[in-house]
């Protein structure tokens, strides 16, 4: 097994979080793990991108070689557009469609939607909306993360461990809120596969 994942969004999205979650599944499951981040200031909506690299083997550098991530995961569109060149060919882009403005000439989100669908497998979700339904908005990472768990190599139980653990300090209300966000991400690819 061998993963190479990209995570992308804006601060305070949540993209952490998600890294978090991935990383205590793979360690749960005896996986090799190496992480790579770069912070953005979530004050001022800077980007945040982290490298992950998953394998059954042991991996040598925690930086993703160019064309070669599997995946990108995404919470802010644009960023999403941002890494394509680290993309494999037959990777695959998820993404919400919810841009976070953060700039005065922040591009037309359908031109940055219209690029994303060019590529050749890709999920975008409205997980603003969705984590809004499943009752509160800040669980759009964990929309993503659902979306994105039938792709990452990983068993759904490490998933939801990984998701209680990271929660557990914020009591089981909160647990259960990402969890269901969690199952809505992945109920959504499964039904648009």
């Amino acid at each position: 097994m061998k993963k190479n994942i990209i995570l992308a969004g804006v601060g305070g999205q949540g993209i952490l979080s998600i890294a978090a979650c991935i990383g205590l599944a793979a360690i749960e499951e005896g996986l090799f793990l190496k992480q790579a981040e770069v912070h953005g200031m979530s004050q001022r909506g800077g980007a945040v991108q982290s490298h992950l690299r998953l394998s059954s083997t042991e991996i040598a550098s925690d930086l993703i070689p160019e064309g070669k991530a599997d995946i990108i995961i995404s919470i802010e569109p644009m960023e999403s557009l941002r890494y394509l060149p680290m993309l494999s060919p037959d990777g695959l882009i998820i993404t919400s469609i919810n841009p976070f403005v953060n700039i005065n000439n922040y591009p037309d989100l359908e031109l940055i939607l219209q690029e994303i669908w060019k590529q050749p497998k890709y999920f975008t979700l409205d997980a603003d909306a969705m984590a809004k339904e499943c009752g509160s908005v800040k669980a759009a990472n964990m929309i993503i993360l659902g979306a994105a768990s039938p792709y990452l190599g990983l068993k759904p139980q490490s998933i939801e461990n990984a998701i209680r653990t990271l929660f557990k300090n914020k009591g089981e209300e909160m647990i259960e809120l990402n969890l269901k966000a969690k199952n809505a991400g992945l109920k959504y690819v499964t039904e648009n596969s």
